[in-house]
């Protein structure tokens, strides 16, 4: 481990201080909390398609009449990531992240008690908001609190959540709705993000990067620091982040700036091919498999396998990001899914245990590669806009979403089968791939054009 001094006074760079020390116990609680922000946004953005089925025969309605209620929590999902990433770079990581997080808690509840698809599809919506904001925040927070050299790897490990959460909920529904109904999905997907609110509120901390732009007074910050490191600072009365100052004043403006124009349309259309493959596959699955003769049951747990081999893929990729380059990493793993989501369609040969292997093995794959975008992201951007840089692709993105429900709902109109299907969302994981290459070789964000290298400072009181 090296050592930064610990200056009596002067100038602190408060990254370098974090790189210099141990992963601390503190940083351990921002990990677990961020993780379980993560996976209950997961939990409650799958619901939906997970409790479809029941949905429709209690109500006796039509399959293809829940596409407005598959779409709505993915607008949702994108305005509120697009809205919440300045306003995070405006008035913190925590505040925005604590709010949004009750916010789609209460949402959910209230769902669970919807008379009506039409109620049924605003609610939805409104839960979207504030998963979509939650979501990008939880991201920034935790890769402003990791040491550099396992960023990559802690991020991912926190971002697995989403489809670890998205997986649990298929085997929860598979288990309770038989016995409570599908209302009680939705019941436990709002009462466990209250109360966790509430913890977030007394344990969670603000970014330090942020506290650092945003002028904090130094005691405040020194304290954090301290608790973090478990380091004593002395009285350090200028703390700084070495980062290259953007020419931009603000987060959009960061964002959209010459320096990082390319590579944010870049992954842009790689989370929006991402998304895609798997919404399509998360909100639909379960219904193309009761079509096709498996039960209710057995089709939901089909299903969980795709998001359940994220945490493998997910902690891999990371570990490979923090290793080599990981634009090559995270285009290598994309077009490894295109092949994985081919072979689904075409290597079940009607055998359940090959399907569930497939499904598990292309889940794999495609969720460590989507899991790791945000990870991207949060390296690409500065701290003024790194909240914006992170929300606006996973809200952008997500109209990808939007667009793989809509698509599933179209394809079973059209009654084409697993072949087909599988063949279709291979094309996608390879544009996503080539996006990613056109990213790395674009020069986009590798080298500082007119900005000037600069220290955000805190003087000391």
């Amino acid at each position: 481990m090296s050592h930064t001094p610990r200056p009596a006074t002067g100038t602190l760079d408060v990254q370098s201080f974090i790189d210099s020390h141990r992963f601390s116990a503190y940083q351990w609680l921002i990990l677990v909390l961020c993780f379980l922000i993560v996976a209950i946004d997961g939990f409650d953005t799958a619901a939906m398609g997970y409790i479809a089925p029941a949905l429709v025969q209690e109500w006796g309605i039509e399959k293809s009449s829940l596409g407005p209620v598959m779409s709505a929590a993915l607008f949702g999902l994108a305005f509120g990531a697009i809205f919440a990433g300045p306003m995070a770079d405006r008035v913190g990581r925590k505040r925005v992240l604590v709010l949004s997080v009750f916010f789609f808690g209460a949402c959910s509840l209230a769902t669970a008690f919807a008379p009506s698809v039409t109620w049924l599809t605003v609610l939805r919506f409104l839960t979207g908001v504030g998963l979509g904001a939650a979501m990008p925040n939880a991201v920034t927070l935790m890769s402003e609190y990791a040491p550099a050299r396992r960023r990559a790897i802690l991020v991912n490990t926190m971002f697995c959540g989403f489809p670890l959460g998205s997986a649990g909920g298929g085997f929860f529904a598979a288990a309770i709705i038989p016995h409570f109904g599908w209302h009680s999905v939705l019941v436990f997907g709002g009462i466990v993000p209250l109360v966790l609110a509430v913890v977030l509120v007394a344990a969670l901390p603000e970014s330090i990067r942020y506290m650092v732009v945003r002028q904090y007074p130094a005691d405040q910050i020194r304290k954090v620091l301290a608790r973090v490191t478990g380091a004593a600072l002395g009285a350090a009365q200028v703390f700084t982040i070495n980062e290259t100052a953007p020419a931009a004043r603000s987060a959009v403006g960061t964002v959209l700036a010459p320096r990082y124009r390319v590579g944010s349309a870049m992954l842009w259309l790689t989370y929006f091919m991402g998304l895609v493959i798997f919404y399509l596959l998360t909100s639909w699955m379960p219904t193309l498999m009761k079509d096709a003769g498996f039960t209710l049951q057995r089709a939901s747990l089909l299903t969980a396998l795709f998001p359940l081999g994220g945490g493998i893929g997910t902690i891999a990729a990371g570990w490979f990001m923090d290793r080599f380059n990981p634009n090559k990493v995270i285009a290598f793993t994309y077009a490894l899914t295109g092949v994985l989501i081919y072979t689904v369609g075409h290597g079940a040969g009607g055998d359940q245990f090959v399907l569930g292997l497939l499904i598990f093995l292309a889940g794999t794959a495609m969720n460590g590669a989507q899991s790791s975008m945000p990870t991207l992201a949060a390296s690409f951007y500065p701290t003024q806009g790194r909240a914006t840089g992170v929300a606006w692709m996973l809200g952008i993105g997500r109209f990808g979403g939007i667009a793989g429900a809509l698509l599933g709902a179209e394809l079973l109109r059209m009654h084409l089968g697993f072949d087909a299907i599988f063949t279709l969302l291979a094309v996608p994981a390879f544009i996503a791939a080539g996006a990613l290459v056109v990213k790395q070789f674009s020069g986009a964000g590798a080298a500082a054009d007119a900005a000037e290298p600069a220290s955000k400072t805190v003087p000391g009181h």
